[in-house]
């Protein structure tokens, strides 16, 4: 018998970065060194997606002791320098993209998950700039594959023709769960990427257990190759397609909940 195709992708859950003081008390740990935190996080989760990456600019020895520190099959997210999005000309980004790019993120190898490009909430869909800028965007680096992530906040962005351009460059959409940006779940990649942004100090896991029932049996359909018919979308639903990776991160909302929300989901998935 030859191999057999995979009947659904990896589903990887983590939250937004490892150092958090409020963390401190209700996910690490008592007397945990700092240190120690990556390694700890890198256990209990799948997937962390890295915010200190928009703000800085970080050398290739720290991607390798990340990389290092995780387990196999941990992915990192890391989200793109800002310099590369927040500018009024997205075609003029190609050497701050080239710069990111080239600042050893190769060292996380098959830890590299998909890169995010955030654009403002002011930044206004055009059609001409914005295939200009998902030219610049490189297919490898080192050998390693790269997954663009577009994470679009301004509602001009809900639009078909949008979709059919991040589908033309095998970008996918950011879903984000929130009422302050656009939430849209159509899919333009083989991969989806979703940030959760709910959680709520007064519920222990972040999310209701229905909520998360939902999430893991959104992110079960997403795998598999179908779409959840419950998520808000642009264009009607699209034929079943291959098996594709789901990436979900709780964000935002109460970040101290954030690390029992996705471990709560993670158990879901088991």
């Amino acid at each position: 018998m030859g191999n057999q195709q995979a009947k659904t992708g990896s589903v990887r859950v983590g939250v937004g970065g490892w150092t958090f003081e409020p963390w401190r008390d209700n996910f690490y740990p008592k007397g945990l060194a700092h240190s120690k935190e990556l390694e700890y996080a890198s256990r209990q989760l799948t997937a962390i997606e890295v915010n200190g990456t928009y703000y800085s600019t970080f050398k290739p020895p720290t991607f390798a002791k990340w990389r290092d520190a995780t387990p196999e099959g941990f992915v990192f997210s890391l989200k793109a320098n800002r310099f590369a999005t927040n500018r009024k000309v997205l075609a003029e980004a190609g050497d701050s993209i080239q710069r990111f790019i080239g600042s050893g993120i190769g060292e996380l190898g098959p830890k590299l998950g998909p890169l995010v490009w955030q654009f403002a909430p002011t930044k206004a869909f055009d059609p001409g700039d914005f295939e200009a800028f998902l030219q610049l965007l490189p297919d490898q680096v080192d050998g390693v594959p790269l997954r663009h992530a577009l994470d679009v906040r301004h509602p001009s962005f809900m639009d078909p023709a949008y979709l059919v351009l991040a589908r033309k460059y095998r970008c996918a959409t950011v879903f984000t769960d929130s009422d302050d940006y656009p939430s849209f779940a159509d899919l333009t990649a083989d991969f989806v990427y979703a940030r959760l942004m709910r959680t709520e100090s007064k519920v222990k896991t972040g999310y209701a257990p229905k909520a998360l029932d939902r999430w893991a049996e959104a992110a079960k359909t997403w795998a598999a190759g179908a779409e959840p018919i419950d998520v808000p979308r642009v264009a009607p639903t699209g034929k079943p397609a291959k098996p594709r990776d789901v990436f979900m991160y709780f964000i935002s909302g109460a970040k101290e909940r954030a690390p029992a929300a996705a471990m709560s989901l993670i158990a879901r998935l088991s």
